[in-house]
């Protein structure tokens, strides 16, 4: 299971539903192997804290503009802490009091493209999707996918709008009893997006300065959490060239992706193919951490 760059982690709910159905024996079994996140939002009270830390290390506010934004994070960290606990409208509220941080970058760094701070947005997504839609709105692959009529649209208000409420949950919690029952999970993320930031700087393979998706990976608790971070972190080739740096344990992968925003296979196909066959291989690993063939 892979879906790439959705605002929160949307697989991280349906492959743990998926898990504990299989295991309560609920309806027909889903042979479920492993799922991905590609620059995704898991753990919001850990990656809206990140949010100022990137865009200061990405130049984009100033050291008084950090200050201030961290100031601004208390609020959202509380509210983060009420819709784990209320839920429901405490959650919009939260959605509302946590994005200002955002906005507030935004307004200081101008029209940079949020998914990739190197270029400027153009465009209501910043990104252009126009082939992928003329693609999967063709009838024969429409046909192909079984969906009838239903148009293609790269970005639903409709879906957006249902799901809301979920934006500033934290699905972290699920994910180390899928780790435990030997379900894979790769996390990878492009190394310029903003708005589901990460960044991971290394000083001789042996430490590491990261935020947003790279730090609520490491603090993840679970049995494997200790061998994780202990981890050393490898280059990961495409065509004899570096593309990424990646550690793994067990059940676990992290890769981030060099020359990349949030959308990494619109921005390196190559490497995210590569990525992404040889994790379903079982070959994506490190030589102390491999991952086990499938």
């Amino acid at each position: 299971m892979n879906s790439t760059n959705t605002p929160f982690s949307v697989q991280t709910a349906l492959a743990s539903r998926v898990h504990r159905g299989n295991k309560n024996k609920e309806g027909t079994h889903i042979n479920l192997k492993g799922f991905a996140i590609g620059n995704g939002l898991t753990n919001p009270k850990i990656q809206y804290a990140a949010y100022a830390d990137y865009a200061l290390d990405m130049k984009l506010i100033s050291q008084s503009d950090h200050h201030n934004l961290n100031r601004d994070y208390e609020a959202c960290q509380q509210s983060i802490k009420e819709c784990s606990a209320d839920g429901g409208e405490a959650c919009a509220s939260s959605y509302i009091v946590c994005n200002n941080i955002f906005q507030k970058i935004m307004n200081i760094a101008g029209n940079v493209n949020y998914y990739d701070v190197r270029k400027q947005c153009k465009g209501s997504l910043c990104y252009d999707f126009s082939n992928m839609e003329k693609f999967l709105n063709q009838k024969s692959v429409r046909k192909a996918l079984g969906v009838g009529d239903i148009e293609f649209v790269s970005c639903s208000t409709a879906v957006y709008d249902a799901m809301q409420l979920d934006w500033m949950r934290n699905l972290e919690v699920v994910i180390p009893a899928l780790l435990e029952d030997g379900i894979k999970m790769l996390i990878y993320a492009g190394e310029y997006d903003l708005i589901c930031n990460q960044e991971l700087t290394i000083f001789n393979m042996l430490f590491m300065y990261f935020t947003g998706n790279s730090k609520w990976v490491h603090e993840m608790e679970w049995s494997g959490q200790k061998d994780f971070v202990a981890a050393s972190t490898f280059p990961f080739h495409v065509d004899n060239k570096e593309a990424g740096l990646m550690k793994n344990h067990g059940s676990l992968t992290f890769l981030k992706v060099h020359d990349a925003g949030h959308m990494v296979p619109m921005d390196q196909p190559k490497a995210a193919l590569q990525m992404l066959q040889d994790w379903m291989q079982g070959k994506l690993g490190t030589p102390t951490g491999r991952t086990a063939r499938q």
